[in-house]
């Protein structure tokens, strides 16, 4: 069986590193789906959840909130500012951190403000999403 060695990594530590079958992230024009010897690529990568199938068939959830991406033929490699293991997530922390990005964007008092809210709700949107998609898995 062919793998490919996955590292998750963010501003603070490595999330995650081992071998994998097959890697699914959320690319910025799309899904994106990696198997072992992927042609090489670099993109950046929005927020939402990274799903790692093991080589036994047992799945690892990541949330990460953007990053960039790089595959190589024997390896994917995961790097964001913000990155949550799928058990590490937490639903009252998630809520109350959107509802503070949406009383964000409705006071915002100009355009920088206001953009600085949309993606702070942007990715908050995400990590509930992927929050649901982890418990949902479980």
């Amino acid at each position: 069986m062919n793998t490919i060695h996955v590292d998750v990594v963010s501003a603070e530590e490595s999330i995650f590193s081992g071998e994998a079958r097959f890697v699914a992230l959320p690319g910025e024009a799309g899904e994106l789906g990696i198997y072992a010897r992927h042609t090489p690529l670099i993109t950046r990568i929005k927020p939402g959840s990274v799903r790692i199938e093991m080589a036994d068939g047992s799945e690892e959830f990541v949330f990460v909130a953007g990053g960039i991406l790089e595959v190589q033929p024997d390896r994917v490699t995961v790097l964001s500012d913000t990155a949550v293991r799928g058990k590490d997530l937490d639903d009252e922390k998630a809520n109350q951190a959107k509802a503070a990005a949406e009383e964000a964007v409705k006071n915002a008092k100009s355009d920088l403000d206001l953009a600085k809210a949309q993606s702070e709700l942007a990715v908050m949107a995400a990590q509930i999403a992927a929050l649901r998609r982890f418990r949902q898995k479980r």
